[in-house]
């Protein structure tokens, strides 16, 4: 317990999945956190069962004044920011390469990669005024590796990867750390990894909540001196 005690923590995509699971556990464990998605009906309900200590903000995470906005409005409620999980993310249509549209490489490029630049930029500020702070950005093994029929989506986690260690550099002088999280087969409704339970070395998919303890370790002091870095947690899938 305690281990985020009077951190105030942004979760992006934080109304299901990995994202509630996330805020639940930090919640848990000490902190104030700010749940923003652009489910809002999910979003204020979770918020509602977390109590005082979790509010909610509508976000699209590819507009820079609704960056602004939560930004804003989690100084006034917790007074500072300590850390940020970018949660946010879409797989795509999950279609073969010739059959991909403008339009769907733009929109997946928006949430999954230029919403972490927007989120990183944002909050640097505040944690500058803090003297350190904590940044996750949640990518996927498809970082790590090719996934087949899905470019966009392993484009984009391809990018995370690298902009978090671009970002850890330039950071580390002001104390801010940057890690990546590369989950493999999770149980949440992203559909890209179903059946990989037969391919995974520990037969089986993870719970949300055990890529929760590993982002809880980064956004805590006990990873004080782990930056620029990917996590992979995905039951030994890349490891053949």
């Amino acid at each position: 317990m305690d281990r985020l005690k009077d951190k105030v923590i942004i979760v992006t995509g934080g109304s299901n999945g990995m994202g509630a699971s996330h805020a639940k556990l930090f919640v848990e464990e000490g902190a104030k956190v700010v749940i923003t998605d652009i489910n809002e009906n999910d979003g204020r309900n979770l918020a509602d069962k977390l109590g005082e200590n979790a509010i909610f903000i509508k976000h699209d995470v590819t507009q820079t004044a609704d960056w602004e906005h939560v930004i804003k409005e989690t100084k006034h409620t917790f007074n500072q920011i300590d850390g940020l999980v970018n949660n946010a993310g879409i797989t795509g249509e999950n279609i073969n390469l010739e059959k991909l549209t403008d339009e769907e490489y733009h929109k997946v490029i928006a949430i999954n990669q230029f919403s972490v630049y927007k989120g990183m930029q944002s909050v640097i500020p505040s944690l500058k005024a803090n003297g350190k702070g904590s940044i996750v950005n949640i990518s996927s093994t498809s970082g790590i590796i090719g996934t087949p029929k899905a470019l966009l989506y392993t484009a984009s986690k391809f990018a995370v990867r690298g902009m978090t260690k671009s970002a850890a550099l330039e950071l580390a002088e002001d104390n801010i750390r940057v890690n990546s999280v590369h989950p493999g087969g999770i149980k949440t409704k992203i559909k890209l990894f179903e059946g990989v339970a037969d391919n995974t070395p520990l037969g089986r998919v993870a719970d949300a909540g055990e890529v929760s303890y590993l982002v809880l370790y980064l956004l805590s002091d006990e990873s004080s001196f782990t930056t620029g870095a990917e996590h992979v947690i995905d039951g030994g899938l890349t490891a053949e």
